[in-house]
């Protein structure tokens, strides 16, 4: 048993560091193309406001929070570790694997690991919440908190990376892009929505909503409409974590 958690931990601690360093490698060196290059290539179809991107500096922090709480002996909490921690440990790899693929211009690649990592950080969530543990006290938020937010905002950023591929692939060309990004908001939205009430982590909901409107301000000049869906969608995806939140035993402070 304490081997098993022991694997874990390491496991955490591993593939937060790779996460945090593979970007960090790829600005001091230079090679391939940036994360912004890669995304550029569908702002033709939908973008989001550069300034959405510094979420990431929020997301790395509160990860190496988890990563460092989650192998103190004594304050840990074995239960909620083991249904989040193999879950965020593919999430958190994929962020990091995704930055090699984006810079290799791997196209079909990113999109794979961006799905894979979104769909394991909401399953980790949701692993928790089906086994009973909430998110009340300091602790537990160290754990579901940062994992929240990386899960929300991976939901938002990976309709972004389809409808970016789709465009390079001229799948996606000027005559139907407005209408690709409506299904791309539109798509976020019902995916926020399912998983918002699956997961019940208010850091999950704020990401998306945080992704949403920076789509808006982005678009708010050449696609007003997508814009207006767009800042809809996110009031819509904020108002239901506010709601859940209030429900939940200790309202927004759980």
């Amino acid at each position: 048993m304490a081997e098993r958690h022991l694997g874990r931990k390491l496991a955490v601690i591993g593939a937060v560091a790779f996460a945090i360093l593979v970007p960090a490698i790829q600005a001091l060196t230079g090679w391939g193309q940036s994360a912004a290059e890669f995304s550029a290539g569908g702002d033709g179809t939908l973008r989001a406001a550069g300034y959405a991107f510094s979420i990431w500096s929020v997301i790395y922090a509160g990860l190496v929070a988890y990563a460092v709480y989650q192998v103190l002996p004594r304050r840990a909490e074995p239960a909620l570790l083991d249904a989040v921690g193999w879950p965020s440990v593919v999430a958190t790899l994929g962020c990091g694997l995704w930055i090699i693929a984006s810079a290799a211009d791997l196209d079909w690649a990113s999109v794979a690991i961006i799905l894979t990592s979104a769909g394991a950080a909401n399953l980790g969530l949701a692993r928790a919440r089906t086994a009973g543990l909430g998110q009340a006290g300091w602790p537990r938020r160290l754990v579901v908190w940062p994992i929240g937010l990386l899960a929300g905002w991976l939901t938002a950023a990976a309709a972004l990376n389809i409808l970016t591929v789709m465009t390079a692939e001229g799948l996606i060309g000027p005559d139907n892009a407005q209408v690709a990004a409506l299904v791309g908001v539109a798509a976020v939205t019902l995916a926020a929505l399912l998983s918002a009430v699956a997961v019940r982590v208010a850091t999950y909901g704020l990401a998306v909503s945080w992704g949403l409107a920076a789509v808006a301000v982005a678009e708010f000049g050449p696609k007003p409409e997508v814009a207006l869906a767009a800042i809809a969608a996110a009031v819509l995806v904020l108002g239901l974590t506010v709601v859940l939140a209030l429900r939940r035993p200790g309202g927004l402070r759980a």
